[in-house]
């Protein structure tokens, strides 16, 4: 939280929230990575709808991959008033072109959020969407249309991994990032450095004073126009003796051996490039040398320059790796330093950073730890709970006070409406409730709909409480004697039961039968099977069970064994 402003993240369609929530010129930085199915091949992307055929393989976004009623709606909102008129060409166009597919429902689906994220950026704001190359120079031209050609500013090659043997094919190994500017001349923009190159530095840094300074090469002390007083002479021929110094005024009253005072400039066109007083100052220094001839030179030290600004070819990022401190299992999860280097040069210190399909929350991780002000969003609750336990993790659990989660229910009456509309989504909402790992796949109620896991001992092997959650308004004994069972087959400690109604007194009884378990760090014993209700959780009251470790974050190494815990 920056001045008082809380942090912002939405469950919900990003599409909606933008346009009921979020206002205009209110964003100072978007980076957007739009799930695209990329696993499918790129000649069925274009094959023409009919029926069923080719079910996405998304869930969260399954009807932008098939031209739908809901993309039609989305396509004539957009040519009859809902874009620019330029957009709207580009769009009717794009249908000409590539017919009811796949392809266009993706890109009517992004043509209205992109209108939308325009809105939202300041004038001195940009934009960063991170595409897969199928589709990405039909998101060139929906771009161009939004934000004008004249605010493009750059596309950047992210070399995501160094060899990919693709069949009968040049391997991918690159994504593309469009960076957009609302005005690019007004745009905000900080330099980000890299290393230089080992061969630069040999050829170029060759000499060493060996004055603890290292390396150094010569630069000119001169430049193509003048900036502030620089109309001085400089002493530039040696003398067999010692003289003045040149300034008559300055406490320099010394005589300096080898060197006279000649009232030289430099060459035609050309001024100093220092003022007097600065000049001075770095030959006390020791940053100025002489030439056989007696012109000076600046020493420039390797370990002073900020190193070489980097291009838009990024292969010094690699995709996160099966064994990466990071790794949190999600399939499109981007590098930390990915996001870092985008955040550092166009955002400054409190500005706001927008990611409307924030995923597993790299960009709200990167700019959390940067200083910005965020928003994000995502239409998968899992998402959405994944997201506030890795910044619980990264920054602690204080940190849920910097932001605000909207979009989940936060009554009973809330419950009943996400049970209502979205079933899955409630068990996963439910299951987070109570920091455990809610399934990540819809596969049917057989009794598990998420898992909670906490040090069994000291050896750190893991315990597990299963949970259900049952969310209709009719319950019985039985459901609790089926988890029972499950939690017996499956080997695991302990149950729960999160009902949305009251349980009844035959299901409390069954649950009091059931026995306990006993942890052997603390040696408390807790109920074997409990039921807890919305309602309760809702009033704070805490489940009776250990410490839980939270879920997608890996846990710490205990007696040289690593336990990974995500999807």
């Amino acid at each position: 939280m920056l001045g008082g402003v809380k942090n912002q993240l939405w469950y919900g369609d990003n599409l909606n929230v933008l346009r009921d929530h979020i206002a205009s010129e209110s964003v100072d930085l978007v980076y957007l990575d739009p799930p695209f199915n990329s696993n499918r091949s790129y000649n069925v992307l274009f094959k023409s709808k009919s029926g069923d055929d080719a079910m996405a393989q998304i869930e969260a976004f399954d009807d932008t991959w098939t031209w739908s009623q809901e993309s039609e709606f989305t396509y004539m909102e957009l040519i009859t008033g809902g874009a620019p008129a330029r957009v709207a060409d580009a769009v009717e166009s794009m249908r000409k072109l590539l017919g009811d597919n796949d392809v266009l429902a993706y890109l009517v689906m992004m043509t209205a959020r992109l209108v939308e994220l325009h809105r939202v950026l300041k004038p001195t704001g940009s934009l960063y969407l991170h595409c897969d190359p199928t589709a990405s120079h039909y998101l060139k031209v929906v771009l161009d249309a939004i934000f004008g050609p004249t605010n493009y500013v750059s596309e950047i090659s992210w070399k995501r991994s160094s060899a990919h043997n693709d069949a009968k094919r040049w391997g991918a190994v690159r994504d593309v990032i469009f960076y957009y500017a609302k005005n690019r001349r007004e745009r905000v923009w900080n330099t980000q450095y890299g290393p230089y190159d080992d061969d630069y530095v040999a050829r170029d840094y060759r000499h060493d004073d060996h004055d603890g300074r290292g390396p150094w090469r010569r630069g000119d002390l001169t430049a193509a126009k003048p900036g502030g007083d620089v109309s001085y002479d400089w002493r530039v021929k040696r003398s067999p003796e010692g003289v003045w110094s040149a300034d008559p005024e300055d406490e320099y009253k010394t005589p300096k051996p080898g060197w006279e005072y000649k009232a030289a400039r430099p060459y035609k066109g050309r001024y100093w490039a220092y003022s007097w007083e600065n000049m001075l100052a770095l030959e006390a220094d020791g940053k100025i040398r002489y030439t056989r001839s007696g012109n000076p030179e600046y020493k420039r030290h390797l370990s002073e320059m900020p190193g070489a600004p980097i291009s838009n070819h990024w292969d010094d990022i690699p995709v996160i790796n099966s064994g990466a401190a990071e790794r949190l299992g999600y399939p499109t999860q981007k590098p930390l330093a990915l996001l870092e280097r985008i955040v550092q040069a166009s955002s400054n210190s409190g500005d706001v950073v927008l990611d409307p399909f924030c995923g597993c929350g790299t960009t709200i991780d990167a700019a959390q730890m940067l200083g910005r002000r965020w928003i994000g969003i995502d239409i998968t609750y899992l998402s959405v709970d994944l997201i506030r336990k890795r910044l619980r993790s990264t920054h602690g659990d204080k940190v849920e006070d910097d932001f605000d989660v909207h979009g989940i229910p936060h009554d009973a009456a809330g419950a009943q409406a996400l049970f209502d509309s979205n079933p899955f989504d409630f068990e996963r909402w439910a299951v987070s409730l109570i920091d455990g790992q809610p399934n990540e796949k819809q596969v049917g109620d057989k009794g598990v709909d998420g898992v909670i896991r906490f040090p069994l001992d000291a050896e750190m092997h893991i315990g597990r409480v299963i949970v259900s959650v049952k969310g209709g308004q009719t319950v019985n004994p039985a459901m609790v004697r089926d988890l029972r069972g499950t939690v017996e087959s499956q080997r695991a400690e302990m149950g729960i039961l999160v009902t949305l109604a009251q349980p009844t007194r035959g299901m409390v009884d069954e649950a009091r039968r059931s026995g306990s378990f006993t942890s052997a760090i603390s040696g408390k014993s807790y109920p074997r099977i409990q039921i807890v209700t919305i309602d309760d959780l809702f009033r704070g009251k805490a489940v009776n069970m250990p410490t839980p470790l939270l879920p997608y974050i890996k846990a710490p190494t205990f007696a040289g064994y690593q336990l990974e815990l995500g999807v």
